[in-house]
């Protein structure tokens, strides 16, 4: 879907993948403040708060003993279901140890018998309804004529019988330490503590807000911006995390319910966004808080747009929201990393197609359609766009921390370090040259932004003007007087950005087609390997990074790769690490979603195999989700269309089937930046994305997920380009999709005589396309084996009539 950077070609990592992801974790982006691992978990949502499910369960391996498990009346029900979990899963290992019972194992579908675990359930329910009656807790009601283990779902159980092995590569309940949860009852404590500490703010504060992005609003990070991922455990890219007196919250989208309730202790309830009965962030504040409450927030990592309805909501229930400037996790942080400051890459014109002098022309006439005479850019890849530069400051996006300010004849670049003193830098930006004063960059400190920017602002003439995006953080908009201020959810770099000219969209070509070569190499490798046995997880992601590397101008991964068999494909932003890794096996579907950076574009691909004989339902599932993927890549919609309109293309044939996936089916890719980007996407969303042209990139990802089983994702990066139609309706022309992705689809996964034969050519013609254009580059590589895999995989279908 989405989510390393170059080795050779700049100065960056130099780590074994398995050696980055120690780094990380020692970075404080995942693990405990301590380094330690926690147990326990939480699962599915019963009203606002969460209940019992197959990974909550897990919470009863716990040595906590029967000591201090009775909740209070002010428990919140995920509190009530760990305690009754932990208490039930004693309970029943002492009953078992006495009798040589079978124990439960968490996580896998299996056989019901589990009277014995569920009677030590409804023995606590039956305890706790006795001793303290009646039990409420918000989204959870218990008495004693109500007691019922049921109101748990404890579902998702498997009898291991005593001396059971476990299976290679698995690492069970006691070994799963990346998705066991961390322990943060004492983080909490300390971040409460620093609420009402009168150093950090003016008035105590009744509630904090902790984004996920960084003072960019980025959607990946750095390691010392992973504010979210250190307090709370929950490290996926997409999350908002809120702290009270007494609740602690996560709001995630279902990309990540998976993973956050895995990543998260019993002191966190998951709200899961696009539900129904999951409040917003601003109802649930308002329901808890008592009257007159104020919420903090650092205002420089927060959106101006998010802050705004935020504010309002607030405002109109009696509550206030506050921009604390000290961030509070920093505090309570004090092993939190340095921010990254590596050199430059420049970009020269057959990459890019334009000088940075011309973008800045062309931004200039943008300003002067509205009348503005400043432009603030603050998101990282608008800025290494617009200056035709590259970092690695946040790893697999080739950015680089910095803001800039462009006038009508002057431009400020602010980042730190000597990064521009650098010869190649020098030259690329002319900073040596007498340039005339409308292309003199005047570099100033990083931090120098607020300041800068406000002394500029205090020289505005009365009807002058400063344009600003509505995602750039508060503290930025903040600094420019209301009157001045011209705020737009889009900036012209980024809808300039997202339409690629010739040589981008180009460049995109020869950057899929090397990435499609080390696929099959990769693939070919697979199929001898795994049926041998030792294919992991993690080794077939450095696998897929190794053959990646092989090929010119490689810099980095994309993102994260996700590799991941069985059970671990439902869990849909996968990473794996040691204590999760599965042995790849002739058993269970395998999906790996991998890409790069190359220096002529970026990668974003995902297959899904099987490599000894599918079940008919995986068979089916996936035919479900091709015919969703070629119904996206065949459409053809008038000039105008936004992506959201597109999306129930993809869904229709899993719809018809009582199927489902709860992520967007398609985003925005960036030429050698973000692999996610803006403005354009397909998703069930009606956010405001601007319509597709004629040279944007975004994907086409529909998919599946069986929680417990496996994952099904079938992804192809896509370019909107013109096509001629018989009709054209107010002279508003057609656009379709052309596959830049040329990687084989299984066929093997297929049931072919579901497909209509429509369906069948377009899947046929894409084969052929994948012989003729990679068959050439592999021939002329040499790979000769992974020639004749390709030409097996692309063999034509057929239905049986």
């Amino acid at each position: 879907m989405a989510r390393k950077m170059n080795r050779t070609n700049a100065p960056q990592h130099s780590l074994h993948p398995l050696a980055r992801r120690k780094e990380r974790r020692d970075a404080g982006c995942d693990g405990n403040a301590d380094g330690s691992r926690g147990v326990g978990r939480s699962g599915g949502r019963v009203g606002g708060c969460l209940r019992v499910g197959g990974a909550a369960a897990r919470a009863y391996v716990t040595e906590a003993g029967e000591a201090g498990l009775l909740p209070s009346r002010r428990s919140t029900g995920d509190q009530l279901v760990c305690a009754a979990v932990t208490w039930a899963g004693v309970r029943h290992r002492r009953m078992a140890a006495s009798r040589k019972a079978p124990r439960v194992r968490i996580g896998s579908r299996g056989p019901s018998h589990l009277d014995g675990f569920r009677g030590c359930v409804r023995e606590y329910l039956g305890i706790i309804s006795r001793k303290i009656p009646p039990v409420t807790c918000p989204g959870f009601s218990l008495d004693s004529g109500r007691a019922n283990y049921q109101d748990f779902q404890l579902k998702n159980l498997r009898i291991i019988e005593p001396n059971e092995a476990t299976r290679s590569g698995d690492p069970g309940v006691e070994t799963d330490s990346r998705m066991a949860p961390k322990v943060t009852s004492e983080l909490l404590r300390q971040l409460r503590q620093a609420m009402r500490n009168l150093e950090y703010v003016t008035e105590p504060i009744q509630a904090y807000i902790i984004p996920s992005g960084d003072a960019h609003q980025s959607e990946y990070i750095a390691p010392c911006d992973c504010r979210r991922a250190f307090v709370s455990g929950f490290d996926g890219s997409a999350g908002t995390a809120i702290v009270t007196e007494e609740h602690a919250a996560m709001w995630t989208d279902g990309r990540y319910f998976l993973q956050a309730a895995k990543q998260m202790d019993s002191n966190w309830t998951l709200m899961k966004m696009g539900l129904k009965d999951t409040p917003t962030q601003e109802d649930w504040l308002v329901s808890i808080l008592p009257e007159g409450s104020r919420v903090g927030v650092d205002p420089l990592i927060i959106p101006t747009d998010y802050w705004k309805k935020m504010a309002k909501v607030l405002r109109s229930a009696g509550h206030h929201l506050i921009p604390v400037k000290e961030n509070l996790v920093d505090k309570i942080w004090t092993d939190r990393p340095e921010r990254p400051c590596k050199p430059l890459i420049t970009l020269g014109l057959d990459y890019t197609g334009i000088s940075w002098k011309d973008k800045v022309v062309d931004l200039r006439l943008k300003m002067a359609e509205r009348n503005v005479v400043w432009f603030v850019v603050t998101a990282l890849d608008e800025i290494a766009w617009l200056f035709n530069l590259r970092g690695s400051d946040v790893e697999h996006n080739p950015v680089f921390f910095s803001y800039a300010i462009i006038g009508l004849e002057t431009i400020m670049l602010f980042i730190d370090g000597d990064r521009t003193d650098a010869p190649s830098v020098k030259e690329h930006l002319l900073l040596d040259l007498g340039l005339e004063a409308e292309y003199r960059i005047q570099v100033l400190p990083y931090k120098s932004i607020l300041s800068e920017l406000k002394t500029l602002c205090a020289s505005l003439s009365p009807r002058e003007k400063v344009w600003v995006s509505d995602k750039a953080s508060y503290a930025v908009s903040e600094a420019i007087p209301k009157d001045h201020r011209c705020c737009m959810p889009y900036t012209p770099i980024c809808i300039a950005k997202a339409v690629k000219n010739s040589a981008e969209s180009e460049g995109m070509r020869r950057a899929h087609i090397k990435d499609a070569v080390a696929l099959c190499e990769l693939f070919n490798w697979l199929e001898k390997e795994v049926p041998k046995g030792g294919v992991t997880e993690i080794s077939a992601a450095d696998k897929a990074e190794e053959f990646r590397r092989q090929q010119a101008d490689f810099v980095d991964l994309s993102f994260p790769t996700i590799s991941s068999t069985g059970p671990n494909g439902a869990i849909i932003h996968y990473a794996p690490v040691p204590e999760t890794n599965r042995t790849l096996s002739l058993d269970e579907v395998y999906l790996i979603d991998s890409g790069a950076q190359y220096k002529d574009g970026t990668t974003d691909v995902t297959r899904t195999m099987h490599f000894g004989t599918p079940t008919a339902y995986e068979k089916e599932c996936f035919t479900c989700v091709l015919k969703g993927h070629i119904a996206v890549s065949a459409a053809v919609f008038p000039t105008g269309t936004k992506g959201h309109l597109l999306d129930s293309f993809a869904r229709s044939a899993l719809w018809d089937s009582g199927l489902d996936y709860l992520h967007g089916t398609g985003h925005g890719v960036g030429s050698f930046l973000n692999v996610h980007e803006g403005p354009c996407g397909i998703s069930y969303k009606t956010f405001s994305d601007e319509p597709l042209e004629a040279g944007m990139i975004v994907t086409d990802e529909p998919g599946y997920y069986e929680d417990g089983a496996f994952g099904i994702r079938i992804e192809n990066v896509v370019l909107v380009v013109p096509v001629k139609t018989k009709y054209n309706f107010s002279n508003r022309g057609s656009l379709t999709f052309d596959p830049l992705t040329l990687v084989p689809i299984q066929t093997k996964m297929i049931d072919v005589d579901s497909l209509t034969d429509k369906e069948c050519d377009w899947l046929n013609n894409y084969h052929l396309t994948c012989r003729d254009v990679i068959g050439k580059e592999l021939q002329k590589q040499g790979r000769q084996e992974a020639l004749e895999w390709l030409i097996r995989e692309t063999q034509p279908i057929s239905k049986q009539h």
